[in-house]
């Protein structure tokens, strides 16, 4: 069937409870025509995303060459071992102690944001404070100069959306990853890429001298990265660390707009702030789906059988409104208590970037509302632009009275 229609993009939730309902699973056919599974039903999308028979590795013989040696490689599209290796070499630098560290840094980058808005009674929320700031962050973790960022964004969005140039921003990005990792390899600073270039250098020099430790302690030792693995593993960064956040935030501030008294308990108490996050990635989850898997073994999902060689995606927004797992699950409820969701996907390819994204959700909309408590969506809630893309659930623009409607 064709799902992603006009009124999809208005509103997805009624097509997906309609597909939930009749099943755990169904053959659909993407935006760009290529038929898949996708997955409805909370169960069902749990076993989906741990079970090992189901692989990420994507055939990439169509792109040319430089993008397909870089891509080949990159974590979200290998399967244990590999994902394993690979994965271990940046999780070191994703725990919650250290994410937790950046907390002050983060709010700088906020209070800046919020700063430049002062000026002015209305703004578009997206573009001024929901992008920059997960943008600002990611590039300063990866080592990114701020000379150079001009481009990402747009890149980065064509990327996600599946335009027609997205071919080209991607030679565009790994060209420019390519020239960067190796002005990082020949000048190390102190940032994310200059420790995945030299951890390999510094782990072949350990075992040589017999001391020191790969990436100086910011990652472990064992290995390091080969060239395309590092253009892989800084693509899949930059993309997955700004999108899915910018969107987390969008959508927090417009629930929270259109859930007024759950907004007034947090600005009355902003140790609620973690639990309205998770309500948020419940509810409104930032990505739509999951990333591709394909099937190398038929399995059995309720009455539905996939055969072996297909390619399957859970709807994340479907199966965290899956009413068997969450009652009344379109009710905004931060007093859930046990998440749940599966916004972060399951198993071994759970986001390495969770914590990062609970901690600027929890910092941007904590600021804002502190600033702002009396916020209004300058728009009614049908003339807003959505994203209607496949990978991606967020707004394109969200218009606010940052100190309440007129």
């Amino acid at each position: 069937m064709t799902l992603f229609d006009d009124a999809y993009a208005k509103d997805p939730h009624p097509a997906l409870a309609a597909l939930r309902q009749a099943g755990p699973a169904h053959r659909v056919t993407s935006p760009a025509g290529i038929p898949f599974w996708l997955v409805t039903r909370w169960d069902e999308a749990r076993r989906v995303l741990a079970d090992p028979s189901l692989s990420k590795q994507q055939p990439v013989d169509q792109l040319p060459p430089p993008l397909r040696a870089a891509l080949a490689t990159q974590m979200l599209l290998r399967d244990p071992p590999d994902h394993t290796r690979l994965r271990r070499l940046v999780s070191a630098a994703f725990t919650p102690r250290r994410i937790q560290a950046l907390a002050p840094w983060i709010e700088r980058i906020a209070d800046r944001l919020l700063d430049d808005m002062d000026t002015v009674s209305e703004s578009d929320l997206i573009e001024r404070f929901a992008v920059p700031l997960p943008f600002e962050v990611i590039c300063e973790l990866l080592g990114i100069p701020v000379a150079d960022r001009g481009p990402f964004h747009a890149w980065s969005t064509v990327i996600i959306t599946g335009g027609a140039t997205m071919v080209d921003a991607m030679s565009q990005i790994v060209g420019y990853f390519r020239d960067l990792l190796a002005r990082k390899s020949a000048q190390p600073a102190d940032d994310l890429l200059s420790a995945l270039v030299t951890a390999g250098r510094a782990d072949s020099d350990a075992r040589v001298t017999g001391g020191g430790r790969a990436g100086d302690g910011l990652l472990p030792a064992g290995g390091g990265l080969s060239d395309d693995e590092l253009v892989g593993m800084a693509l899949l960064m930059l993309v997955a660390g700004h999108e899915t956040t910018a969107n987390l935030i969008g959508n927090a501030v417009y629930l929270l707009c259109r859930w007024p008294d759950q907004r007034k308990r947090v600005l009355a108490d902003p140790a609620l702030l973690p639990a309205v996050i998770e309500e948020v990635l419940r509810m409104a989850s930032p990505a739509a789906t999951s990333t591709y898997r394909v099937t190398t073994q038929p399995i059995t999902l309720g009455e539905t059988t996939i055969p072996a060689g297909e390619q399957v995606l859970v709807s994340l927004l479907a199966v965290n409104r899956d009413p068997q797992r969450f009652p009344d699950p379109d009710t905004f409820d931060p007093d859930r208590g046990d998440g749940g969701h599966l916004a972060f996907g399951h198993g071994v390819h759970f986001c390495l970037g969770a914590p990062l994204a609970r901690l600027e959700g929890r910092i941007a909309v904590g600021r804002l509302l502190t600033r702002y408590p009396g916020i209004r969506i300058a728009a009614p809630p049908d003339k807003l632009r959505r994203r209607t893309g496949l990978l991606m659930h967020g707004l394109e623009a969200l218009p606010v009275h940052l100190r309440g409607a007129p």
